[in-house]
């Protein structure tokens, strides 16, 4: 709010050394005749400015001449006219740009940009005020020293007009504004920060701390998300692994059940054969059909002998 404040009274005096500048630029009275005649019909006064000189007698007449030749000017006129007219264009092309970079408008972009405009803006008045002082200086220079020169009659002997006098005045006023605009540019903060002093608007302030409260939530909704992502990852992996121990632990089991298959299937086969033997079995003591009886078994020994 400060800062704002600042801004308006420096654009005020800005405006007061734009508005001064281009009426001493145009004054006729830049230096004014030190002497009064003493006849009713002789000049009263004379006036000499950048573009004109002017003549004013007793009788209330009035006149001025125009000054059309650039190269029988004087080198000190030349450069009081050049300057002068720099000085009324960059300090209107400051205006342009402060009123973009007050932070009490709606327009000029974001904050950031407003202060860089701002900076700017005071940049051109500065200028426009060191152009002012250099004419307004030299010019007064220039007077004083043909004053003091003993050489020079008193009827050719000027001394600073009015007309010098606000140029210094707006050199004043457009270097303060210029100051005080370059002063009014906020500082460089932290990053990711937002400047909620330098704005006005509380809607504004409003919008802002909501958007930074969506790209909070949004910011742990992320790292949230990344989290899940990396521990689902772990859990495969750490299944993976299981796994594939797992697979070698079964291995040699496996190994060792096919190189005994073949005794089981050996061990199998008896039992396959033992019910055909009691079909047999069955068939020779059914009663239609007794078995043969081993004769060798009814001899003894004896017999043999």
């Amino acid at each position: 709010m400060l800062s704002s404040a600042l801004q308006i009274l420096a654009f005020a005096l800005a405006l007061l050394g734009v508005l001064g500048a281009t009426m001493a630029t145009v004054l006729p009275n830049w230096k004014v005749s030190a002497d009064v005649g003493s006849n009713i019909m002789t000049a009263m006064s004379q006036m000499q400015g950048l573009w004109m000189d002017c003549t004013w007698y007793s009788t209330g007449v009035f006149s001025c001449t125009l000054k059309y030749s650039v190269l029988s000017l004087p080198a000190y006129l030349q450069t009081a006219r050049t300057t002068m007219v720099l000085s009324c264009m960059v300090a209107s092309l400051g205006l342009c740009l402060a009123t973009l970079g007050l932070k009490c408008t709606r327009w000029g972009g974001s904050h950031r940009a407003k202060g860089h405009t701002a900076i700017a803006a005071g940049g051109c008045f500065i200028l426009a005020g060191v152009l002012c002082l250099v004419a307004a200086s030299w010019f007064t220079n220039e007077v004083i020293a043909s004053f003091l020169d003993a050489n020079v009659p008193e009827s050719n002997k000027y001394e600073p007009g009015g007309a010098v006098y606000v140029t210094f005045i707006s050199a004043g006023f457009l270097l303060a504004g210029g100051v005080m605009f370059c002063l009014s540019c906020p500082g460089k903060g932290r990053t990711g920060q937002l400047d909620y002093s330098s704005s006005t608007d509380p809607h504004k302030l409003l919008q802002q701390q909501l958007r930074q409260e969506k790209l909070h939530r949004e910011q742990l909704q992320r790292e949230k998300a990344e989290r899940e992502q990396r521990s689902q990852q772990q859990q495969t992996t750490m299944t993976t692994d299981g796994g594939e121990q797992e697979n070698e632990r079964e291995q040699p089991n496996r190994d060792k059940a096919t190189q005994h298959e073949p005794e089981d299937v050996q061990s199998e086969k008896p039992s396959q054969d033992t019910p055909r033997q009691q079909e047999q079995e069955k068939q020779y003591y059914s009663p239609s059909k007794l078995p043969p009886k081993d004769i060798k078994a009814g001899y003894t020994l004896k017999d043999y002998v």
